[in-house]
C-alpha cells in the first residue's frame, strides 16, 4: 500500500461516481487516511449502515457536504430547508463519531442563491444569518460546527451569495466560533485581493473549520461548476495559500474536493492516485511539520 500524506483527505465529490462502499476503499487503499462525504451518497445506504461502513474503513471523517440553501423568503420552503439542515447536522455528528480519531464534525454550507426575481443580495445574505442563528442551538446540542463556505461570485445568483471569506467571518462572528466557522476552498477565494488577512482574521477568531484546495484553469467549461481541477494543474498560488492557513495553526485534514467531468469518468482509484501525486506536488511541500508526527491528529471531534 502506498502511503499518501498524513493531511490529505478526500472529498467524495472528487470521486461523485463511486458509491460510498468504492469511495471508502479507494481511499483506504491509497494509503490516505480521511474522506470527507457528501450526503446523497451517505442517504443512499442510510445513515446507520454509512457510519458503520465508515468505522470499518478506518478512515477519519473530516467534513459532511453540504447543506444550507436558506436564502428564499420566509415560507414552507424555508421550513423544509431548515429542517433538511437539522437532519445534516445530525448526520455529521453521527459521521465524526464513527470516524477514526481524528474525526472532526464539521458540515459544510453552501448559502444559496438569490431567489427568483429578486436582486437583493444583502436581504438574501441577512437571512443566511439569520438561519444560521436558527441552527446553532442545534449544532452546538449535537458538537457539530457549521462551516460556512464563500463560494466565488460566478455563483451568486443561483448558488451562494456569500462571496468572500471576510463576508463568511462577518456572519459568523455572532456565534461561537466551535459553533460557526468557514470553510476555506481555495478554488473559491484566491482570486480576492484580501484573501491573505481574511485567513489570517479566520485564523485569529479560531474559525477555519475545514481547507479545501484544487485548482483553477481556463478557460472555464460552459457548466462552471464542473471547472476544478488537481492542485497544481492551474493558476492558484496553492503554496501561498497553504502557508497562510498553516500559519495560523490549522492541524486538520485537509480536502482535496475536485468537480470535473473528466476526473468523474476516471477510475476512481486512479483518481485518488492522482490526487495524491498532486497533493504532494502542490500543498505538501508547504505544510512544514507534519501534523501527524506531532501528534496533533489526536481526537478533536
Amino acid at each position: 500500500m502506498s502511503t499518501a500524506d498524513p493531511r490529505l483527505s478526500i472529498n467524495q465529490a472528487t470521486i461523485k461516481r463511486a458509491d460510498l462502499a468504492t469511495a471508502l476503499r479507494v481511499t483506504a487503499e491509497a494509503g490516505i487516511e480521511a474522506i470527507g462525504l457528501w450526503r446523497e451518497p451517505v442517504q443512499e445506504v442510510g445513515l446507520a449502515a454509512a457510519a458503520r461502513m465508515l468505522s470499518a474503513s478506518g478512515l477519519r471523517f473530516s467534513t459532511h457536504c453540504r447543506s444550507g440553501f436558506f436564502t428564499m423568503p420566509e415560507g414552507p420552503a424555508r421550513r423544509a430547508s431548515l429542517d433538511d439542515n437539522r437532519r445534516a447536522i445530525e448526520e455529521a455528528a453521527t459521521l465524526a463519531a464513527a470516524g477514526a480519531p481524528g474525526s472532526t464534525a464539521v458540515l459544510v454550507l453552501v448559502a444559496g442563491g438569490l431567489p427568483e426575481g429578486s436582486r437583493d443580495l444583502a436581504g438574501a445574505r441577512a437571512r443566511v444569518r439569520d438561519a444560521i442563528g436558527e441552527l446553532a442551538g442545534d449544532a452546538e446540542a449535537a458538537g457539530v460546527t457549521l462551516a460556512i463556505e464563500p463560494l466565488h461570485p460566478m455563483y451568486a445568483s443561483d448558488r451562494c451569495v456569500v462571496s468572500t471569506l471576510g463576508q463568511a467571518l462577518d456572519i459568523a462572528a455572532d456565534f461561537p466560533a466551535h459553533v460557526v466557522g468557514a470553510a476555506v476552498d481555495a478554488f473559491h477565494i484566491w482570486w480576492d485581493p484580501g484573501v491573505l488577512d481574511a485567513i489570517a482574521r479566520a485564523g485569529a477568531e479560531g474559525r477555519i473549520a475545514t481547507y479545501q484546495v484544487c485548482d483553477w484553469k481556463t478557460p472555464l467549461p460552459a457548466d462552471v461548476l464542473l471547472s476544478r481541477h488537481y492542485p497544481g494543474d492551474g493558476v492558484i498560488d496553492l503554496g501561498a495559500l497553504t502557508r497562510a492557513v498553516m500559519a495560523t495553526g490549522y492541524d486538520r485534514d485537509i480536502e482535496v474536493e475536485i468537480f470535473h467531468e473528466d476526473i468523474w469518468a476516471t477510475d476512481p482509484a486512479e483518481a485518488v492516485r492522482r490526487t495524491a501525486a498532486a497533493f504532494a506536488a502542490a500543498v505538501s511541500p508547504h505544510l512544514g511539520i507534519r501534523a501527524a508526527a506531532d501528534g496533533a491528529l489526536e481526537s478533536r471531534a
